[in-house]
This record gives structure tokens, C-alpha cells and sequence, in this order.
């Protein structure tokens, strides 16, 4: 199993987020990401505003990995969040998306963030791993998953 534990932070996933939109939602996750990143906010709420005009980033199956690239980062960074509800996200496939993974890298970071997006994909991929984190209880069985730690109260 992958252990995403070197871009995905223990206190960068979150439990049943609320956010009844995708605007509302990229508000939220560019907070939590200001938090995490020490950056601004709304800077990282336009990048990806800006990367979503271009195309959906919700790529199927309930799940979407918005990303960018943000000024003032020095690595990838990611942040996780299964929603309260799921919502509109104009994915791929029409079905509203409740488990999105945020993915957040240096502009000069190329290489670096193609591969965190394909290892981010592939695993939101694998149907075992998502139905795993849609019937996980919390933040910590969710962080448990990905850091590939089942032995903790992933259920």
C-alpha cells in the first residue's frame, strides 16, 4: 500500500466537511490549506478557481483531486477531506463527489507534482481504498488509510 505520509500531513485530513458548493468548498480547503501552508488564503483559493476553469478535476466515482501550483511553496503538500454531503462537482461521469484530495505544489515543482497527481489518482482508483475511506469514522482512521496503517481504527 502506498504511505502518502511525506505530502499528507495527520492534522490535513478532515471528517465530514461541510460545504454545500464547489465555490464553498474551495473556499474551505484553501483555508485548511493556508493553515498548513502558512499562505494566503485567497491566493490559493484563485489558483484553484483558475485550474478548475480549465477542466473539472473530479474525475469519477464520487471523487475529485483539485491542484495547483502555489507561489511560496518549497514541496508538494497535500490535504484530504470526505464531505458531510456530496456535491455538484461536474466530474467526468455527472456524479456528485464527497472525497476530494487537495494537491498543492511549487511552481518549479514539474516532475514532482505529476507524480504525486498520478500516485494521488491511482489510489483514489482502487474501488477497495475509496469504499475503505467512505465507511472510515474519523480523521484519524482516514489519516490511517493513507499513511498505510490499517492497523489503527480504520472501520
Amino acid at each position: 500500500m502506498d504511505d502518502f505520509s511525506n505530502i499528507l500531513a495527520h492534522d490535513a485530513v478532515f471528517h465530514d466537511l461541510a460545504a454545500p458548493s464547489k465555490k464553498a468548498l474551495f473556499q474551505t480547503l484553501a483555508g485548511l490549506a493556508a493553515r498548513q501552508t502558512d499562505l494566503d488564503a485567497r491566493h490559493i483559493g484563485d489558483r484553484l478557481g483558475e485550474r478548475e476553469r480549465l477542466g473539472s478535476t473530479g474525475f469519477g466515482g464520487g471523487v475529485a483531486i483539485p491542484h495547483g501550483k502555489i507561489d511560496g511553496l518549497t514541496h508538494v503538500v497535500g490535504l484530504f477531506a470526505k464531505l458531510a454531503q456530496p456535491i455538484e462537482f461536474a466530474a467526468i461521469d455527472g456524479l456528485p463527489v464527497d472525497l476530494v484530495f487537495l494537491l498543492l505544489s511549487p511552481p518549479d515543482a514539474g516532475v514532482d507534482h505529476l507524480k504525486a497527481l498520478a500516485r494521488v489518482s491511482r489510489r483514489l482508483r482502487d474501488r477497495a481504498f475509496v469504499a475503505k475511506l467512505r465507511g472510515a469514522g474519523s480523521a484519524d482512521a482516514l489519516y490511517a488509510l493513507f499513511a498505510g496503517d490499517e492497523t489503527r481504527d480504520a472501520a
